[in-house]
């Protein structure tokens, strides 16, 4: 049995590492471990039920352990987070229930800062490029992209957390990807 004080120190890439190597659990427990907030957050929100939400976060456990050796995995969470993502899908579809529409669109305005970063840049390019104009931006609109990008979290959560008005949320964080668009534009140039 490995010791949990060890492998708790490893990186995320590291527990892959050794858990391709080894194929011994700990170290993939170890790191879904860490993940299993926001996975079971994100259940949550598509699933609407929590006894749901936790079914799920078992389930891609014990679907994910034989098969995460098999994938290119550059960043764990944002792997996780995206095969969670699909897997809560799947499961509204094989109830036939309906998509929420926020999370829909909330993907395809994620999508859009992501259709920036596509290029023949090199990659620290445009992270540079993203985090300068990030700064750059209006305090609130700032705050509003962060809050719905980097959180995840929902216009509704966005005005309880600030205090800015629900409207006003929407409309910092289109004009906030607006203004990065326009800005990431010209430092890639």
């Amino acid at each position: 049995m490995l010791l949990r004080k060890n492998i708790s120190s490893f990186s995320d890439r590291e527990l892959l590492e050794h858990y391709r190597k080894s194929g011994k659990s700990d170290y993939f427990g170890e790191l879904y471990n860490r993940y299993i907030p926001l996975i079971y957050g994100l259940c949550l929100k598509y699933l609407g039920q929590p006894e749901k939400a936790q079914d799920a976060v078992m389930q891609l456990f014990e679907e994910l352990m034989p098969k995460v050796g098999r994938y290119e995995i550059e960043e764990f969470r944002t792997w996780v987070h995206s095969v969670a993502r699909n897997h809560c899908l799947q499961l509204l579809r094989r109830e036939q229930r309906e998509i929420p529409l926020d999370f829909i669109s909330s993907f395809m305005e994620l999508q859009e800062i992501v259709h920036l970063l596509d290029g023949e840049e090199e990659d620290e390019e445009k992270l540079t490029a993203l985090r300068l104009c990030v700064e750059k931006l209006h305090e609130k609109q700032r705050r509003a992209i962060e809050y719905f990008f980097i959180k995840e979290m929902s216009y509704a959560d966005i005005a309880d957390a600030t205090g800015y008005e629900p409207v006003r949320v929407k409309s910092y964080i289109q004009n906030g990807k607006r203004n990065l668009s326009i800005c990431i534009k010209k430092e890639l140039k």
